[in-house]
């Protein structure tokens, strides 16, 4: 191009930068894959690959970096059943562990950068080579793995970088980026209220005193947030899984959901439903299934979250039975009295102002429409488990949340619309659906309410 460019009088330097703009556009068209077709990949460009990420800087170049290779099925097998939730380890084509030797140059997690600059260099090499990638710090029990790469003790793995051919229907975008302006500033630092998250109040928030499964400092109560945070949080943390069909969704909350779904009025088509921050859409498919005819809007917090959805319906042949609306403040973008139907699917607990969304959804709804909502119960061995252990942790991908007290939302409710049936599920603390009844029903883990507004 450079050539072509001098031959039309145009200078060097202005060839080279649209030789460079050309190169960047194509970088940055990278994105990336948790879909792959199971293609193989030969042996020499898979080194080709790795040997390409060998060219990225490293700490006091001592290239204290090993990449171990892995194709065989059966290890990719494994590798998925080690890291859980990584179906996309068993169908990619390969794996790279990404490890590093310990005992150098950790300060400032130089040896970790070393390794995340080489897989970034792996992923540019791979994406021009026609491959997809995606890079995965879950992977799993370290000592499972330590033992299946025979991996010495003097090394530490630090990640796993998947690469493969994508299916033919992968989500074909790339998730969002942040504007430039809201994550650099001159001089000092300088950055949106908007993009910097609650955490709770202290003198100082020492690195190694924060884990993921353990962090002092993670600020939960969403009153804490703003909603333009929660907004924030949650539109970009959607993307931390592809939009694939059946994400988000397990046995046990399948389960939950159907009856929670059981609870949904008969409705006529045409009627008009209004789902509320459903956040990955697990729930807006369902509804799309049990209300046919229906007119859905999917009320979210961010364009974000509403990109995210549209491509989860998308994958499951729903794309074009759905309407969106973004709302700001808590606020519903809606007429008064134009629904037939208000969905809050565990909801409120996220909620800066829950009694603001109760509020939200009696507006909007007709006389006769009504309201079915379900809240995580603090009442309930769940509530124990969250207080005891969940509530440790970081804020989950979903956005800071508390579990609240079913009888507290039960008297809420009862303040604006008629109670018709109302019902507890899931008696233990994790992995169960069972329904409450008589005494037991503001017990469950889950309480679900179908209500009418007069």
């Amino acid at each position: 191009m450079a050539r072509a460019a001098l031959q039309d009088g145009r200078s060097a330097s202005g060839a080279e930068e649209e030789d460079a703009a050309a190169i960047l556009a194509r970088l940055a068209s990278r994105a990336s894959c948790r879909a792959f077709d199971g293609s193989p990949i030969e042996p020499a460009e898979l080194e080709a690959i790795v040997t390409d990420g060998l060219q990225a800087p490293s700490s006091c170049n001592q290239q204290n970096w090993h990449f171990v290779l892995v194709s065989d099925q059966g290890r990719k097998d494994r590798a998925r059943e080690i890291a859980g939730g990584n179906p996309h380890f068993s169908d990619c084509a390969a794996l790279v562990y990404l490890c590093f030797q310990k005992g150098w140059t950790h300060g400032n997690f130089s040896i970790v950068q070393s390794v995340a600059g080489a897989c970034y260099h792996m992923m540019l090499s791979a994406h021009l080579r026609g491959w997809r990638c995606i890079w995965n710090a879950g992977i799993g029990d370290h000592g499972a793995l330590r033992e299946m790469l025979g991996l010495p003790p003097t090394f530490e793995v630090q990640g796993a970088l998947a690469i493969g051919k994508p299916l033919p229907d992968a989500p074909p975008m790339k998730a969002p980026r942040r504007p430039p302006a809201e994550v650099m500033s001159w001089e000092t630092f300088d950055r949106p209220a908007h993009a910097i998250y609650p955490a709770k109040p202290a003198d100082a928030y020492p690195f190694f005193a924060i884990r993921n499964d353990d962090n002092p400092y993670a600020e939960w109560n969403p009153a804490r947030w703003t909603w333009a945070q929660v907004a924030d949080f949650r539109g970009y943390s959607v993307w931390a899984k592809s939009p694939l069909a059946g994400v988000y969704v397990s046995r046990r909350q399948g389960d939950a959901l159907a009856r929670e779904h059981a609870l949904l009025p008969e409705l006529a088509p045409g009627a008009e439903a209004i789902e509320v921050m459903p956040w990955g859409g697990t729930t807006t498919a369902e509804l799309v299934r049990r209300l046919p005819g229906v007119r859905l809007t999917v009320a979210e917090l961010s364009e974000h979250n509403v990109t995210f959805i549209r491509e989860r319906l998308r994958q499951e042949g729903l794309g074009e039975a759905v309407r969106f609306a973004v709302m700001a403040e808590g606020r519903l973008p809606m007429e008064d009295g134009v629904a037939d139907l208000v969905v809050l699917p565990q909801v409120l607990e996220h909620a800066p102002d829950p009694l603001r969304l109760l509020d939200e959804a009696a507006r909007v709804l007709r006389s006769g429409g009504r309201l079915v909502a379900s809240v995580r119960n603090a009442d309930s061995a769940y509530g124990a488990h969250w207080r005891a252990v969940e509530s440790r942790a970081q804020v989950p991908n979903q956005g800071p949340f508390t579990p609240l007290h079913a009888a507290a939302v039960r008297g809420w409710v009862a303040e604006r619309f008629a109670i018709e049936a109302q019902q507890g599920l899931g008696r233990g603390a994790v992995g169960d659906a069972a329904p409450m009844t008589g005494d037991d029903l503001l017990a469950g883990r889950l309480w679900a309410v179908r209500a009418r507004r007069g």
